[in-house]
């Protein structure tokens, strides 16, 4: 079987001159874009700015003032900061209608080097020195900056993570005590510092924390810090593991799970669709781990890979230019490069080829290298794009035969639906929250949002039960079996089952005659009662004569259901049936004397007309005071056919007080 490759690289990646200098290439992370210098003439350096939209890139020219440490755009591209000295930072306005002359803000610490900069709004940045942080606002109407706020500590090195605005500081001489601050519309605050837990080495060796062993990304809305602890070189080393601590806003940070590795070597980490991505450079694989996933064995979130050790989809480069030739195959890029840069959360550079990928998670190869279909189910539930994955493993589930299979039909149907009944909950919940208006005090309720995961009853019956009934080459029981086991597992979850469900399991009895076991889910009420149910078995009369009277039987039971019982009735000519069944339910007074008399009419039986005729001059004499029809109730046809059989004498007579 070929290797089954679960991870690739974006088809259409951001492409950018490869550059003879990797140090000539930066990324700018607050716009996950590539910034990269061209050869520098004439006093000026060429910079070219390629982003995930081609609409957004930038090509222009910069003065050579020296070695450019650090350069990015804030967001939007309106403001250019670059750091040329250990000192300051310069800016260039990239707005219309403002000036384009540079202006420079020197760091306010003295003795202070800036070890670089974050963007945390369009016109908000921070340096980072060796000292401490100066967060600033930046004016470039007026080409100066204005200091907010500053904070004086220790800094070794920086982390900045953009989708959350949370600077990472490295404090203390082994470098493993972070500071983290936190900013938002102009305001710094300062989150609780915690300590990474260094591995024990031999005295009188000491370790420190160095930033590659660092990563900051979000993973299931959660902010976490990941820390690549390497093992010391032994013979009964157990490997490397990765270290998620949880970042909270409030509260302190928390060792929460320990991803293990179970290897040694050089470490790259990403975050795809929620999933922890160890790439491992000396046997170029990669191994993913779901924190969601949890050993029910262990106390303590351990986590193990969740699939064997991967490569990359291998990647061809298409030769394009002048050199190209339509005969000449694109070449492969060289995977796990030394010169690959990875960045959070999905980002690969390599700036020897001129490429910035976004790692992606291919679903379905995945599918086929789990053995349980339970984990499997779990693992799918929690990804982005797995709608028609699952409902894709649900029909081979199915293929797979019968023998022991059933159990695990009913977990998976049980996983799908209580995802399904959560969604419809939060949906009920909203609505009711919407309907009650807002209270004091409360807070803004948001409509929850459907994600792929939820697979409804729909979902099920069109992609896979409504196949599966179809086969000829499964055993009709096991075809009812698992109809049963799906409307058995949204029953467990209080989940109505919708009437086309049960309308698949009866015509499913009805094709293979297995009326005894109809008669029975109905009798026992295996099969909720509903109209559109009755009125199918209305249909099935002439197939299955007891249907007639299971039909009627299951609309007596719905309350609601009394004019259909009244049509059914009167379509087989049963008019006293429907006349008592009016009577017992007490909607004699309201319903119509011309469907009854019709109905008694086309019977022919004429003793059956004076019955119902009568009937119906009695109410009128009782409800009006006179046993005559209104002209309103279009009875006159039946009043001249009356006289004409029984005679004007046998209408009845107005009776006088």
């Amino acid at each position: 079987m070929s290797e089954e490759h679960y991870l690739e690289l974006c088809e259409n990646p951001v492409q950018f001159e490869n550059a003879s200098n990797v140090n000539n290439v930066f990324f700018d992370e607050a716009n996950k874009q590539v910034m990269v210098f061209a050869v520098r003439s004439g006093g000026a350096t060429g910079v070219v700015v390629k982003g995930p939209d081609d609409k957004n890139s930038i090509a222009f020219r910069m003065d050579d003032k020296g070695e450019v440490k650090c350069i990015k755009f804030s967001f939007g591209n309106k403001i250019l900061a670059v750091q040329r000295t250990p000192k300051s930072v310069d800016f260039i306005n990239f707005m219309p209608d403002l000036s384009h002359l540079e202006y420079s803000q020197e760091c306010k610490t003295k003795n202070a080097c800036v070890l670089g900069f974050c963007w945390v709004n369009w016109n908000e940045i921070v340096f980072i020195t060796d000292q401490g942080i100066e967060f600033y606002q930046v004016q470039p109407d007026k080409r100066s900056l204005k200091l907010l706020r500053s904070q004086s500590i220790n800094v070794n090195w920086y982390m900045y993570c953009p989708e959350t605005s949370v600077i990472l500081l490295s404090t203390t001489v082994q470098g493993n005590v972070l500071q983290p601050f936190f900013f938002k519309s102009g305001t710094m605050s300062k989150m609780t510092k915690f300590e990474i837990e260094l591995p024990v080495v031999p005295k009188p060796a000491k370790l420190s924390l160095s930033e590659r062993d660092i990563a900051v990304a979000t993973i299931y809305g959660d902010l976490y810090v990941m820390y690549l602890k390497h093992h010391s070189r032994t013979a009964n080393s157990p490997g490397a593991e990765v270290v998620l601590y949880h970042l909270p806003r409030d509260g302190p940070c928390k060792k929460t799970h320990v991803l293990k590795l179970n290897t040694t070597g050089k470490f790259a980490l990403n975050v795809v669709d929620n999933l922890v991505v160890v790439h491992h450079q000396s046997s170029q694989t990669s191994i993913i781990f779901d924190i969601k996933l949890k050993d029910p064995d262990s106390v303590l979130n351990i986590h193990q890979p969740v699939l064997p050790a991967r490569s990359i989809h291998p990647y061809k480069i298409p030769l394009i230019g002048p050199v190209a030739v339509a005969t000449q195959a694109p070449v492969r890029c060289e995977l796990y490069s030394s010169t690959w840069s990875v960045f959070q959360p999905d980002i690969i550079i390599s700036a020897s080829e001129g490429y910035l990928w976004y790692l992606q998670m291919k679903l379905q190869p995945a599918v086929n290298l789990f053995q349980d279909k339970g984990k499997l189910m779990d693992f799918l539930l929690h990804r982005r794009d797995c709608k028609m994955v699952i409902l894709s493993v649900c029909s081979q589930m199915l293929d797979g035969g019968e023998k022991g299979s059933l159990p695990v039909v009913a977990t998976v149907f049980d996983k799908l639906n209580q995802v399904y009944k959560e969604y419809l909950e939060a949906e009920q919940s909203y609505t009711m929250a919407m309907e009650s208006g807002p209270s004091r005090g409360s807070t803004t309720h948001r409509r929850p949002v459907r994600t792929q995961a939820v697979i409804d009853q729909s979902d099920m019956y069109t992609h896979v039960l409504s196949v599966f009934t179809e086969r000829k080459d499964v055993s009709h029981r096991f075809i009812i079996a698992v109809l049963m086991e799906y409307i058995r597992s949204l029953n467990q979850f209080q989940i109505t089952a919708q009437h086309y469900l049960y309308e698949l399991v009866i015509k499913t009895l009805v094709h293979h005659n297995l009326f005894y076991m109809l008669h029975q889910f109905l009798q026992y009420h295996v099969l909720s009662d509903s109209k559109p149910l009755a009125c199918l078995l209305l249909s099935l009369e002439s197939t299955y004569p007891p249907a007639h009277q299971l039909s009627l039987d299951m609309l007596k039971r719905l309350s609601t259901a009394n004019d259909e019982i009244v049509e059914v009735l009167l379509s087989k000519q049963q008019v006293l049936g429907a006349l008592r069944f009016i009577r017992s339910v007490g909607s004699h007074d309201n319903v119509s004397a011309r469907k009854f008399l019709d109905a008694a009419r086309q019977t022919k039986d004429q003793m059956l007309f004076y019955t119902i005729f009568r009937f119906f001059e009695q109410r009128n004499q009782r409800l009006r005071g006179s046993p005559n029809f209104t002209p309103g109730e279009h009875c006159e046809e039946h009043t001249t056919y009356f006289k004409q059989v029984f005679g004007e004498q046998a209408l009845m007579k107005p009776l006088t007080v």
